[in-house]
């Protein structure tokens, strides 16, 4: 298990009413993977962060962290 940093950046967002809200993506640095999630708040940032561990494409349990 390796300890990955991560990219942050606030993005907009469509919810399922066609409204815009903010949002975070989180891209994993080895692989460019990515994770979104509504809110810009740190819970919403770690959701992300959780993502990218159950996600990720090379099937690896990482730790991920943000920058």
């Amino acid at each position: 298990m390796a300890k990955i940093d991560c990219q942050v950046d606030v993005i907009e967002m469509e919810n399922d009413e066609g409204r815009t809200i903010p949002g975070v993506e989180v891209t994993c640095s080895e692989c460019g993977h990515t994770t979104e999630s509504f809110g810009t708040g740190p819970r919403s940032i770690a959701r992300c962060l959780v993502l990218l561990r159950e996600e990720c494409p090379e099937d690896q349990s990482n730790f991920y962290v943000v920058e």
